[in-house]
């Protein structure tokens, strides 16, 4: 299974853009709800200052004798004389309901008759909407009065369908909203670009930065804004005492190296004698001592001579240009592990591709092959399995899985463990930085690292690289 990482990449500008446009979503959002709800207000106010008009049409032409209303004229408004026309009028009063209706109202029939009877304070006005039984909105005004005896109260109500006016609305909420949503675009592509121009500094950082990683550069140079001043002044700080720091370990590594480099060749001018005198008649198992010994001076000459190698580069890059069959290095790994650890009776299976390449230096996966196999010989109780396979899943990968039947390793030590100086057993020989180091190689080159429980009973740890196609 491919390990994937699990980095999230989180913009800046990205966070900033979307949090701006839903603050303008909002603001615009209820500025048109205000905006729209303002306008229905003004045109229904205006409705009811022409039904108000419309009444005193009414109150000036009708007149009231033995309890009955007649015209004393024709009203000024032909509409009230057009059968449905639009615009009705009525004279009721609370306690015995309609008394009169203009001709225009006399097919009208309400859903709530009761509304002609409202209890309407004399001079006053009280304003609201109603429906006929057809389903037609009406807007209804009606005016409390009290007739020329002094004591009879009637209202005065005049009724004109609501569909001019929602039509108006309708017409204005839709030109309101289109420009809204053409404001918000503009705002929204301005917004863009200032944006962009306000962060500019901090792409320029970045690519400044890349070209510091490069060695193109050796600092952040140019001016920046006064808010990015100390952060650029601590990042150059920190780059000069990271590289002072980085030679210093270069001399130390260099230097430690070099200082090994005597001793083992005095063993190994011992070891070759030894070999010399391998037909003089050594047992044959001291023979095999002697091979196993001069193969492992071999491999800790070509370490030394790796480290001194990588203490001199100024950058420390690796050759990422080359590529190693992985199953020759594998191969010569593990007959090495066979002979120190053939005390153990360590069995090794196998599953290896043969067109499985790394991309790098030959060194860099002796080095993490070498490290997590003697591990899994040492940790292992008498088996160990090793799978090298390229794994399609979206980018090709090459995957190395290494597993033991050991004691394992807990779930919260995992991560522990490929910390430099760490170590699940402390009783054990060792320093604790094999994993580190394969941790810090396997960083190098991009992939990924993976300890887990194995199906054999210990431990699985699983490397996988990108682009080994």
């Amino acid at each position: 299974m491919a390990i994937e990482s699990k980095a999230a990449t989180y913009s800046i500008q990205n966070r900033l853009l979307t949090g701006f446009s839903l603050l303008l979503a909002l603001f615009l959002g209820l500025t048109g709800v205000v905006l729209d709800r303002a306008f229905r207000d003004s045109v229904e106010a205006g409705a009811a200052e022409q039904l108000q008009l419309q009444i005193y049409v009414v109150l000036g032409a009708i007149d009231e004798e033995g309890g009955e209303f007649f015209l004393l004229e024709d009203l000024r408004e032909p509409r009230f004389a057009q059968l449905n026309s639009g615009l009705y009028s009525f004279v009721s009063s609370p306690q015995q309901g309609e008394l009169w209706r203009s001709a225009s109202a006399l097919d009208l029939r309400l859903t709530d008759p009761d509304v002609l009877r409202l209890q309407v304070p004399v001079g006053e006005s009280v304003f609201t909407t109603t429906t006929s039984e057809d389903g037609e909105e009406l807007f209804l005004l009606s005016y409390g009065i009290l007739w020329e005896d002094g004591v009879s109260e009637y209202n005065f109500s005049v009724l004109e369908t609501a569909v001019p006016f929602y039509s108006e609305i309708s017409e204005f909420r839709t030109s309101l909203w289109s420009w809204l949503g053409g404001v918000a675009l503009l705002l929204l592509i301005l917004q863009v670009v200032f944006l962009r121009w306000g962060l500019s500094p901090l792409h320029r950082m970045a690519r400044d930065l890349k070209s510091i990683e490069a060695g193109e550069s050796e600092a952040l140079q140019g001016t920046y804004p006064k808010e990015l001043i100390g952060v650029t002044d601590n990042l150059n700080l920190l780059i000069k005492s990271e590289r002072k720091q980085q030679a210093r370990y270069r001399t130390t590594l260099g230097d430690l190296a070099h200082s090994l480099k005597t001793p083992l060749a005095v063993i190994t001018g011992v070891t070759e004698k030894l070999s010399r005198d391998k037909a003089s008649g050594l047992p044959g198992e001291t023979v095999r001592q002697i091979e196993t010994v001069e193969e492992q001076l071999e491999r800790m000459n070509q370490i030394i001579g790796y480290q001194l190698q990588r203490a001199v580069q100024a950058n420390g890059g690796s050759a990422l240009g080359r590529r190693v069959k992985v199953g020759t290095v594998v191969t010569r790994i593990l007959a090495a592990l066979d002979k120190v650890y053939a005390g153990k009776g360590i069995q090794h299976q196998e599953n290896i591709d043969e067109n499985a390449v790394f991309s790098g230096d030959e060194r860099d996966l002796m080095e993490i092959l070498g490290n997590v196999l003697d591990n899994a010989y040492k940790y292992g109780h008498s088996k160990v399995r090793v799978c090298v396979q390229v794994i399609s899943a979206g980018r090709e990968q090459l995957s190395l899985v290494v597993e033991d039947d050991g004691p394992g390793v807990a779930a919260e030590q995992r991560h522990f463990i490929l910390q430099r100086g760490a170590r699940a057993d402390t009783l054990a020989q060792g320093q604790g930085i094999g994993l580190a180091v394969v941790t810090d190689i396997v960083a190098s080159y991009g992939g990924l690292i993976d300890v887990n429980n194995s199906e054999l009973g210990g431990t699985r740890i699983q490397i996988a690289f990108e682009n080994t196609a």
